[in-house]
């Protein structure tokens, strides 16, 4: 497999540290509101790459952690009249409740802030002691020019950065380029621990790097997150890493692309996003699912009905492709025969597209074209039916592949055998009025069907039943 690394700015053949074992680091959200569909990107794309590496044997060590100590947090702790805590585990259940909606799975470890406190003071004590930061008044920064790599993730000219840095009102920093490691705390409601350096509060990026090697250790094969996270967050946790650790922090970066509405990225701040809670009001998490998977992670997404409207069309062929295998097998009987065996051996090539799609720094939408193949292949062997084994296996190639993607994991429909007397009366004179050419009437029984939940299909194997 080859992933674009960050780092390097090209493609590279992936080599763990440890063979048959992965471990990846992902940046979690920060927990004060329903995370948006641009937010959703780095949760489904890495979730995706996890899923990919473990069905290439992969053991795979996959932490994400939660961002529960921040201002945002305490803001609307006072908007809603309660703690800092309580807004974070409130949104850290949503989190669960909208991540599971879009085939997300949870992380081996969901780190929090807020319970790695001893971990993080430590790992400030020992840059201190070492000289890459410094203590005034209860604040901590990192000395940035210290750190001779800075800005090698980024690629950003530290003389550059230089020339457009400030300190701020308050701050007493030696340089402008240095960033806060631990905040004092300034308000008696903030929420705050005790520090060898007084009350106070973790900075946002030192949390990653304690977390990152509390559970994975000093050097990790993958480290992953949106592209705005690229600088400073990504540049500051190599520079505390590697300082603190005197080893290589990562050895692969990932950075997915924007997702954005108008030619702008989507973001809280510009208030021109969607949440996923309110998008699953409309559509299920699958179609999200597939939107964000159908383009290259590392390339923009322009989000909108139209692209809506795709995804939802292709998941549709994908589920409809499943239904009818999964009617075969019910209705069908007897094993393969020879010619049916040649068909599916002939099926092999489209897992081999779809493995040299993925192989190829995730490319999850040629993936995708390679099960819509797939599809197409497996639709023409059962035009005239097909015998149970075939379709059975047809199926298993399928969801072998599908699963992967995280899609066609939720049963959003069921076929049914028996329905109630007067539903059937309905279906038999809908198959009568076929019989007789009388198509006005049989699409008026449709209609009414479709009324009462009940979804009509027609195969040459006979009338599939779909309760919705």
């Amino acid at each position: 497999m080859k992933i674009y690394n960050t780092l390097t700015r090209k493609k590279e053949e992936f080599v763990p540290i440890e063979p048959g074992k992965v471990k990846m680091y992902v940046c979690g959200p920060t927990v004060y509101n329903y995370f948006h569909i641009g937010n959703a990107r780095p949760f489904v794309v890495f979730d995706t790459l996890r899923k990919y590496l473990e069905y290439q044997g992969y053991k795979v060590k996959y932490v994400q952690n939660f961002t529960d100590v921040d201002d945002k947090i305490i803001n609307r702790a006072r908007e809603e009249g309660i703690t800092a805590p309580e807004v974070s585990e409130k949104y850290i259940e949503e989190y669960y409740k909208d991540a599971a909606a879009l085939n997300v799975k949870k992380a081996t470890v969901h780190p929090q802030v807020s319970k790695t406190i001893p971990d993080i003071i430590q790992f400030v004590e020992d840059l201190i002691e070492k000289g890459y930061a410094y203590e005034v008044d209860g604040d901590v920064y990192y000395r940035t020019r210290k750190f001779e790599g800075y800005g090698k993730l980024s690629g950003k000219n530290i003389e550059d950065l230089i020339a457009g840095a400030r300190i701020a009102v308050g701050e007493k920093k030696e340089d402008p380029l240095d960033f806060a490691l631990w905040k004092a705390r300034k308000n008696e409601d903030e929420i705050a621990w005790e520090s060898p350096w007084g009350m106070g509060r973790p900075g946002w990026h030192i949390e990653c790097s304690a977390m990152a090697k509390k559970y994975l250790g000093e050097t990790i094969d993958i480290h992953a997150g949106g592209a705005d996270l690229q600088f400073p967050h990504h540049e500051n946790e190599i520079a505390q890493s590697e300082a603190h650790n005197g080893c290589t922090f990562a050895n692969y970066w990932m950075h997915n692309g924007y997702i954005n509405i108008d030619g702008e990225k989507m973001s809280k701040s510009l208030g021109n996003f969607k949440t996923v809670r309110d998008l699953l009001k409309v559509y299920d998490g699958e179609v999200l699912r597939f939107l964000i998977l159908s383009g290259h992670y590392r390339g923009p997404i322009d989000f909108g009905e139209e692209i809506l409207t795709q995804s939802k069309n292709g998941l549709t062929r994908m589920r409809n492709a499943k239904s009818n295998l999964k009617h075969l097998i019910a209705a069908g009987s007897g094993t393969m025969t020879e010619a049916e065996a040649a068909e599916l051996k002939q099926m092999d090539q489209y897992r081999e597209k779809f493995i040299a799609a993925m192989d190829d720094d995730l490319n999850t939408a040629d993936a995708i074209s390679a099960v819509f193949e797939l599809i197409t292949a497996i639709n023409t062997a059962v035009k005239d039916g097909a015998s149970a084994e075939f379709a059975q296996k047809a199926l298993d190639l399928l969801m072998e592949l599908a699963t992967v993607l995280g899609l066609l994991q939720q049963e959003v429909s069921e076929e049914v055998t028996e329905v109630e007397p007067e539903i059937q009366a309905l279906i038999d004179e809908r198959q009568a009025a076929r019989k007789a050419k009388n198509f006005v009437r049989a699409d008026e029984i449709r209609d009414i069907l479709k009324e009462k939940g009940i979804t009509l299909k027609d195969t040459p194997q006979g009338v599939q039943i779909i309760r919705q």
